[in-house]
């Protein structure tokens, strides 16, 4: 069974997404902290440092795995962001909360490739596609708990206590992963540590990776190099493209979605409520994509899932009464954060084993630049005071994004997927049904 995998990363990605959006519920609050001096070009530039970090620990998390293992790098990286958050709660001007929003992006960055690629490693045939959307309705269920949290504290104890909850896992989930999470069996066959990948493989009812399917030192250089053999350099480059846009538009939603609905009229604590609306959308997303997906191929449902996104997103612009607000932005959150997790979960079925974290990793990694900007652009909207165009940008990301899976599934058809191969050129099954 998968479920304790899945479980243990649920709990570490729960409040990992706790970490990120609560940045975003915190910011008006922030904003109106004349004592601290937080300015809207400003936020913005701290909101892209912490994505900036969070681009570092997506890329390093491959060569922090080969050395210390994915149990090693998820506890690591829960470390850092809790510690982080309490940095944040006690930082006394904008300078000191940026760097600690940096190591907390480094935290953030590593947890979450790691993470997916430890579920997909355990997932039963046929359940991946369902067990990874299964695992980022964590990250959904960490953007309600910031924002029940912002609308509980921020008006009356202040935005410096949600970071203090953000010390939180330190005392909860990395005991508990620190105890029952297993380690990845292809990190212990490329150890050498054969008789415990073997009970693993028993316990959970999986075979055990080849040897050539465990990456680690030169091996790693290899699973990158794979990346761009043959004709897999134009899927490579396609599901980079993807993965800027769609971070772009999901980072650049999260950190301003309360503020651009402020700026529409909302009081605080209907601005909160939003995010805790398209976080709800979000979960009930992730069931639906998985669901579809392991019948019809990730990429379709992310082309299909991006455009609706574009035409939800567009349209919280328009005026709308509050209850059809209410809808439009909970279908916002249902196609906007799982078409970015459809990404990942064709990812995860186009790449063999041996190089599958490495193009996770990187995929996401990639994605971190597109991130970066999105919320850095937000704060020049404001700063210039353009906000009114935000929500218009953020669609365009979009479309750009439906554009590049649209042509990633025509040359997904063109090959056959045979550009798609393990090291000795066998075709991988998984990548047949990724479109």
């Amino acid at each position: 069974m998968a479920a304790t995998v899945v479980a243990l990363c649920w709990l570490l990605v729960f409040f990992d997404g706790l970490d990120l959006f609560v940045y975003g519920a915190a910011l008006p609050d922030m904003l109106a902290d004349k004592a601290f001096g937080l300015s809207a070009a400003t936020a913005g530039d701290v909101g892209s440092v912490a994505t900036f970090g969070m681009l570092l620990g997506a890329l390093s998390a491959g060569l922090a795995t080969d050395r210390i293992g994915r149990k090693g790098v998820l506890l690591l990286c829960c470390v850092l962001f809790s510690v982080a958050s309490g940095f944040c709660a006690l930082a006394p001007d904008v300078t000191l909360f940026g760097a600690a929003r940096l190591v907390a992006g480094l935290g953030l960055g590593g947890l979450l490739p790691t993470a997916i690629a430890l579920v997909a490693e355990y997932a039963p045939d046929g359940r991946r596609n369902l067990l990874i959307g299964v695992l980022m309705t964590a990250h959904h269920a960490g953007g309600i708990a910031a924002s029940t949290l912002g609308i509980w504290l921020l008006e009356d104890f202040g935005w410096r206590t949600v970071f203090f909850v953000g010390v939180v896992p330190l005392f909860v989930a990395v005991p508990f992963v620190a105890r029952f999470m297993p380690e990845s069996m292809a990190f212990l066959v490329a150890k050498g540590r054969a008789a415990a990948a073997e009970r693993l493989s028993q316990r959970y009812s999986l075979p055990i990776p080849a040897a050539g399917e465990a990456t680690g030192g030169s091996g790693r250089k290899a699973a990158l190099a794979q990346l761009f053999s043959r004709d897999r350099w134009r899927i490579t480059t396609l599901f980079w493209l993807t993965s800027f846009a769609g971070l772009l538009l999901v980072y650049g939603v999260s950190t301003w979605l309360p503020a651009l609905m402020r700026s529409e009229g909302y009081n605080l604590g209907s601005a909160l409520a939003f995010l805790l609306v398209i976080n709800g959308g979000g979960i009930a997303g992730m069931f639906i994509a998985g669901r579809i997906a392991d019948r019809f191929g990730p990429v379709r449902v992310a082309i299909i899932w991006f455009a609706l996104t574009a035409a939800a997103v567009y349209s919280l612009g328009a005026h709308l009464p509050l209850i059809a607000t209410y809808v439009l932005v909970f279908a916002a959150g249902v196609f906007l954060f799982s078409a970015q997790t459809m990404v990942y979960a064709a990812v995860a079925h186009v790449y063999p084993t041996a190089s599958r974290a490495t193009a996770i990793g990187w995929t996401t990694g990639i994605g971190r630049f597109g991130a970066v900007f999105g919320p850095w652009m937000g704060g020049q909207l404001f700063a210039a005071g353009n906000q009114g165009w935000g929500f218009g940008i953020f669609a365009l990301a979009a479309l750009v994004a439906t554009g590049t899976l649209l042509v990633l599934k025509l040359v997904l058809a063109r090959t056959g997927s045979s550009s798609v191969t393990d090291a000795d050129g066998v075709i991988q099954p998984e990548a047949m049904n990724a479109n």
